[in-house]
């Protein structure tokens, strides 16, 4: 039985920032549990490659239980099962939300989670190659850059919006989120600037830092009201690894609500039906939200991604880091609003140079271009639940997409602006014909579309959400020495991308527990 300070559950998006920052103290021992491994597969770190490690080894690869939102498909639901997480495998945008996430968070008793007091850790991760400003980190762990690949395809559906009305912004994470431009990403040198390679692979040379890989924890131990470890199973053996200080759950919006109610965290009534001894009474796995997206697929004249794993880009990436084969897919986009008396947007668009669609797993089998709308502030919840008692079962997800009438009412708005934007003369210029759109523009063919051919933006939150199942500083409400660090403890979604964010949390989780300490 080995025994350690702390003891990190998950070497994703969160816990890979929070063990490297805890190590910086060289008397404090960690231990980072890892269900998967070492982030050696070149398609990690090839941005356009991220597509093909759906499904593989790499990925949790998990569904919904049907939606009855959407007719009741399931929805693929990709995550990372290696060093790094979901940022080994994401789309690299570096989008932080609007300054109203975080101020309504503040605002309904998350204290210190205000915009003002959230932007200095935005700000400490970040090494934005733009240089600091009033917004913007240089020097941290994180490389923030602009994308290198400028693929034309893109830069039609940026002209196209400009066209139909919508200004130009050239910073997302800037004074305004409105507008249309392209994507900042998480990107070095045009490779993945995950937080494995920006934190995970400096701090594993630390003699004080223990990552234990393809390790699958089943539980946090609790002895008298306090947690003193966690149970994992690791080569076929089951040990406990025990810390001294503090249990923290990195395991993502899906697998930390899992990993507490295995614990006997979690609604009561739920527990005790799978026989699990029930030690605290809360709301674990409610209130889940995700952003549900609409993509709009048209052929094309021109050349798209399809062709991007050619020797000559493959020459082009190694020898300058750039071309192609540097596309994160969803290079462009921009944030609209469905009604006008709106003073955040509700609608975030992406548009790539390729097909992008049957939840991001059709093949693209000739040149297309895509680009549509997601519900960014979504009123729809879902909830994680237990299927078995089983560590290894998958859990229950439903996210409950398009639910309620304003999420319906905001896709068919943000249908209606990406028809608009189709419309004009610089999509008119690339694009030979339609592969996949609406077939008539009433609001019953745009939901009806929306509901057959809309996907998840693989952006869940909220399921240990700050109020509800842990406190303003992360810790569990009610048990002692146990706190969750990731996208799980937002309040909400907020209105954009998540990893940033969620990389934000952990660099903040990393100063609460060391004055905790």
């Amino acid at each position: 039985m080995s025994s350690y300070d702390y003891v990190i559950v998950g070497a994703g998006s969160a816990g890979a920032v929070l063990a490297a920052r805890l190590t910086e103290d060289p008397e404090v021992r960690v231990a980072l549990i890892e269900a998967g491994g070492p982030d050696t597969a070149q398609e990690i770190h090839v941005p356009a490659a991220f597509p093909h490690l759906f499904k593989s080894a790499l990925d949790w690869d998990f569904d919904s239980d049907p939606e009855p939102g959407i007719g009741g498909r399931r929805a693929y639901l990709p995550r990372g099962k290696v060093f790094g997480g979901t940022s080994s495998m994401n789309a690299m945008i570096y989008i932080r939300g609007n300054r109203a996430d975080y101020d309504g968070w503040a605002a309904a008793g998350a204290t210190g989670w205000s915009y003002d007091e959230v932007l200095p850790y935005f700000r400490r991760a970040e090494d934005n190659e733009r240089g600091a400003d009033e917004f913007h980190g240089a020097g941290g762990p994180l490389t923030v850059s602009d994308g290198r690949s400028g693929h034309p395809l893109c830069s039609a559906f940026v002209q196209a919006a400009q066209q139909a009305g919508y200004k130009a912004n050239d910073d997302f994470n800037g004074a305004t989120q409105f507008g249309v431009g392209r994507y900042q990403l998480t990107q070095r040198g045009g490779l993945r600037c995950s937080t494995a390679v920006a934190y995970l692979h400096p701090a594993m040379e630390r003699p004080n830092l223990t990552v234990l890989p393809s390790a699958r924890a089943h539980r946090v131990v609790l002895e008298g009201g306090r947690a003193a470890g966690v149970e994992v199973e690791r080569g076929g053996s089951v040990e406990v690894v025990r810390a001294e200080r503090e249990v923290v759950l990195s395991a993502g919006a899906y697998e930390s609500p899992k990993l507490l109610m295995l614990s006997g965290i979690g609604p009561a009534a739920a527990l005790a039906a799978f026989g699990i001894e029930v030690v605290r009474d809360l709301p674990v796995g409610v209130g889940l939200q995700d952003h549900y997206m609409a993509l709009l697929n048209f052929r094309t004249r021109e050349e798209s991604l399809l062709t991007a794993a050619s020797p000559g880009n493959a020459a082009l990436l190694e020898s300058e880091g750039r071309g192609p084969l540097t596309s994160n897919i969803g290079e462009a986009g921009g944030f609209f609003r469905s009604r006008d008396d709106l003073t955040a947007p509700d609608l975030q668009f992406h548009a790539a140079p390729t097909l992008f669609h049957q939840d991001g797993l059709g093949a693209a089998t000739e040149h297309g271009f895509a680009f549509g709308p997601c519900v960014l502030a979504p009123t729809s919840r879902g909830a994680v639940t237990l299927r078995s008692a089983r560590p290894d079962a998958a859990p229950r997800i439903v996210h409950n997409y398009l639910m309620t009438a304003d999420d319906r009412a905001v896709i068919v708005a943000g249908l209606r602006i990406a028809r608009e934007i189709a419309a004009q003369q610089a999509v008119a210029d690339v694009v030979t014909g339609a592969y996949d759109v609406p077939a008539g523009d009433s609001d019953a063919e745009l939901l009806a579309w929306a509901r057959r051919a809309g996907q998840s933006l693989y952006h869940p939150t909220s399921t240990c959400a700050i109020g509800a199942v842990v406190d303003p500083e992360l810790r569990v409400l009610g048990v002692e020495n146990v706190r969750v660090v990731d996208a799980s403890v937002f309040p909400t979604v907020p209105r954009g991308n998540t990893n940033a964010p969620t990389i934000m949390a952990a660099e903040k989780a990393a100063d609460l527990v060391r004055q905790a300490a």
